[in-house]
């Protein structure tokens, strides 16, 4: 392995970082330990000035650059949290910053980016990936001699990110067994691993990232760092093609297992966490909670910490968010109904097709008068998953039936 975290360089990123960045909580979860019969702790990453724990990277690395480095500036690429972290330090230290970001990066993030940069920062929304925005930014910065600052690869991020886990051994009252990490590109768990290996080997690290781009998980199945295709941009925080060519080595020798977790599910936690528990996290953040299920008879009885990474989600996608929790949660469907060219069709299928509990919450109609029967594209909320089938029934039996969206992914991705 050509690089693994040190200890000793953990520390010392630790006091680089403590100029900026105080210790973070670390809370028990009630509500989750009873559910997973464990002793369950958040660490509060979302509670950091940027709101992400990618203050600790972007500032370590930003603080070792020599002068001229800094003379010259800088540019990254980010998604978000890595950006706003980049632009804090910049302001922070005096460093001029150029800032890719893209373009289908939530509006919260980049105002917020630009907010932390002030008058040092410049941002630059380029491309539909972060690895769109990447490829520019790094033709800038080498057009112009400037100083990258990665996301995730570069050993002093992983350093930074690293000190997340010394402030887990001196917090917890517990030896830790599990601690479960959301990966994107891989700095944290990586920073991670460097800890835990030389302080706590017996407790088991778990990487998570999100169903749609399992880029760790598909890279340690194929054993080399692989590229992935297309991936589900949603989780922008963690949605990553390629993981780092230095944190994929480090995890592959140092993870205890690795998930991916469905979109959907990974929003059901977040408006959990926020009807039950007044945390407001991003999706990124609630990745690790996501994936406790797969692991509640392992974690029983153990000490486990769910590190939640950021909380910078803007609240325009909150109804996306729920329609996803829904969809997941098999209790929001999409239906092609074709109702009868005449008078009363809808009463009918109000009073005898839906259920009690069923409620529409989405409607599209256009009357075609040369057909017997007119289609509409109808979505329906049900009280529960089991109430599926005999709507599907009665809709069949009244000749109202006309097709199922939710498993028609081409039509689908038209209605979310």
């Amino acid at each position: 392995m050509s690089y693994f975290p040190n200890i000793a360089d953990i520390r010392k990123a630790a006091e680089t970082i403590g100029q900026v960045a105080s210790v973070t909580p670390l809370t028990p979860s009630i509500r989750l330990s009873k559910l997973f019969d464990a002793h369950i702790l958040l660490k509060r990453e979302d509670l950091h000035r940027v709101r992400s724990y990618k203050i600790r990277g972007a500032f370590n690395k930003i603080s070792s650059l020599s002068d001229k480095e800094r003379k010259n500036g800088i540019v990254c690429a980010s998604a978000g949290n890595h950006a706003q972290g980049v632009a804090f330090a910049c302001n922070h230290l005096g460093i001029r910053g150029t800032i890719y970001m893209p373009s289908v990066t939530p509006k919260q993030k980049i105002e917020q980016t630009k907010m932390f940069g002030g008058e040092w920062v410049d941002v630059v929304l380029e491309g539909d990936t972060f690895d769109d925005s990447f490829k520019s930014s790094m033709a800038f910065c080498t057009a112009n001699d400037k100083t990258f600052i990665h996301p995730f690869d570069d050993p002093k991020v992983i350093e930074g990110q690293g000190t997340v886990g010394l402030e887990l051994l001196d917090q917890s009252q517990e030896p830790i067994d599990y601690v479960f990490a959301a990966i994107g590109g891989g700095g944290l768990a990586s920073g991670l691993i460097g800890v835990f290996k030389e302080l706590a080997p017996q407790a088991k690290i778990i990487g998570v990232e999100p169903q749609g781009a399992p880029s760790m998980k598909t890279s340690m199945e194929k054993g080399v760092n692989t590229k992935l295709g297309q991936i589900d941009k949603f989780i922008d925080g963690a949605a990553v093609q390629k993981v780092g060519d230095l944190t994929f080595e480090i995890c592959k020798s140092g993870l205890s297992d690795i998930v991916a977790v469905p979109e959907g599910k990974v929003c059901q936690v977040i408006l959990d966490l926020y009807n039950r528990d007044a945390i407001v996290v991003e999706p990124a953040g609630a990745l690790t909670i996501a994936a406790l299920d797969y692991f509640s008879e392992e974690i029983k009885g153990k000490n486990v910490v769910c590190i939640l990474s950021g909380s910078n989600n803007d609240i325009t996608r909150t109804a996306e968010i729920k329609e996803r929790a829904l969809l997941y949660g098999q209790l929001k469907h999409y239906f092609i109904v074709r109702f009868p060219q005449r008078p009363g069709a809808l009463k009918e299928f109000v009073a005898e097709i839906l259920g009690p509990d069923d409620d529409i919450t989405h409607f599209e109609y256009s009357k075609k008068s040369s057909r017997e029967n007119a289609p509409a594209i109808v979505g329906i909320e049900l009280k529960r998953p089991e109430d599926l089938q005999p709507l599907i029934g009665r809709m069949k039996a009244n000749n109202f039936y006309g097709d199922y969206l939710n498993d028609k992914p081409d039509l689908f991705q038209y209605l979310i």
